[in-house]
């Protein structure tokens, strides 16, 4: 399906579309520009029907058993959205500012192409509201296994507020429609990528010279252990964490660091931490869950069996899930679904250690007594992450936070300077 203009409409009126909208995005560019408050007004409007359970039966059509909006709502608040827009690009971010000779004029980029993310429903709808903040045209890609969610959102935000039509056009294209693709980036002053090392080499292939490449890549988080505060709490709080996430997000749980170098500490924790996951494990939603999820860590287990690379480890194997003792000290993907990984990791080596994944790590979850926290912060910072949180709070969406250790909206546009 396509969204364009506020319609839905077949996949059979793709060329229709493609062949008028350059000409279509031009009349939008030459007409009054979208201002931020409109995107605000609908978002909020629509956040709090949502909130209502308005929506409900509709929605459920499109989430994945177990996944809810809970998480996104309270970033659709009006008051969240003020705080972003003023985080990112300061007070009164469109105000014309007089300099010594020129006035300075925050402008829209112009028109974004998003290739959007499919690890976590709604955020191909929170990529593009980035761009309606920001005054842009949106082009999405929606990604393989969207289900409709996207197009249900974007439907319901133009009959929210029409005025936001114009600025979306959303489709449902398999990535090889190379053609396709370059018709969309080439229509492009930006281009917004998201996944990982493949996505982002194929986007880099479709900006042209004049079409600014904005990638958001694919990261690797973990937990870090020197410590508790409340040692029950946090390790269950982790071991959810773990299996609510499926570890398929940039924020979730690869592996679990420990502030220790002996192998007997190692093998304790393990031990130690497999019920909680196992307890989690247990409330997984749907039907064979728990089943895949131990066939997924047999078969990495095997895998690296085979190719000679599972020498020293040691598997504690749960009811769909598993806890693995690696040796070694990198950061790496785990076999995901509940099957997590464990180092040993002095604080002493952490820097170095984590320094060899520059540019790919995101959130520590943090557990460590109170004393520890705030230097234990900072050499976590040092070594580049860019969140640092409680043990259950990994993929936590927190109002006005950075993505990726940047602002997004800055990315989204251009200064204009004119002289006086």
């Amino acid at each position: 399906m396509i969204f364009a203009n506020g319609t839905l409409l077949p996949d059979t009126e793709r060329d229709a579309v493609l062949n008028g909208l350059e000409a279509q995005l031009n009349a939008v560019r030459t007409a009054p520009p979208l201002k931020a408050e409109t995107v605000i007004s609908a978002v909020d409007a629509l956040g709090r029907r949502l909130e209502a359970g308005e929506f409900a039966p509709l929605l459920a059509q499109f989430l994945p058993a177990g996944v809810g909006l809970n998480e996104l709502l309270p970033l659709l608040r009006r008051e969240a959205l003020e705080a972003k827009l003023a985080a990112e690009l300061g007070p009164e971010p469109f105000r014309p500012r007089e300099l010594a000779k020129t006035t300075a004029y925050v402008l829209p980029l112009g028109v974004l192409f998003h290739i959007a993310p499919g690890n976590m429903p709604g955020l191909p709808v929170y990529t593009a509201l980035e761009g309606l903040l920001t005054g842009n045209l949106n082009l999405i890609k929606l990604p393989h296994g969207d289900k409709g969610l996207s197009l249900a959102a974007f439907q319901m935000l133009t009959e929210q507020e029409p005025r936001l039509a114009p600025y979306l056009y959303a489709f449902d294209l398999p990535s090889g429609r190379r053609e396709d693709m370059r018709r969309l980036a080439d229509l492009a002053d930006g281009l917004v990528v998201w996944g990982g090392d493949g996505a982002i080499e194929a986007a880099r292939t479709l900006a042209g010279p004049g079409c600014k490449l904005i990638e958001w890549g694919h990261r690797l988080s973990f937990a870090y252990v020197s410590g508790y505060e409340d040692k029950d709490a946090e390790l269950a709080a982790l071991a959810r964490h773990i299996v609510e996430t499926g570890q398929r997000l940039c924020s979730s749980c690869q592996a679990i660091f420990l502030d220790t170098e002996r192998q007997e500490d190692g093998l304790a924790f393990c031990r130690e931490f497999l019920p909680y996951l196992e307890q989690a494990a247990a409330t997984r939603p749907g039907l064979g869950a728990g089943a895949s999820a131990s066939l997924s860590g047999h078969t990495a287990l095997l895998e690296r069996i085979v190719d000679g690379t599972a020498a020293g480890e040691t598997l504690f194997q749960g009811k769909g899930c598993s806890v693995v003792l690696r040796p070694g000290r990198e950061l790496e993907l785990s076999p995901m679904e509940g099957n997590v990984l464990v180092k040993l990791l002095p604080q002493k080596e952490l820097l170095p250690a984590l320094r060899r994944q520059k540019g790919r790590l995101q959130t520590a979850g943090l557990l460590c007594t109170p004393d520890k926290r705030v230097a234990l912060t900072e050499l976590l910072s040092q070594a580049g992450v860019t969140r640092v949180t409680r043990a259950g709070s990994m993929s936590a969406a927190f109002p006005g936070e950075a993505h990726d250790g940047e602002y997004p909206l800055r990315r989204y546009v251009r200064v204009v300077d004119v002289e006086r």
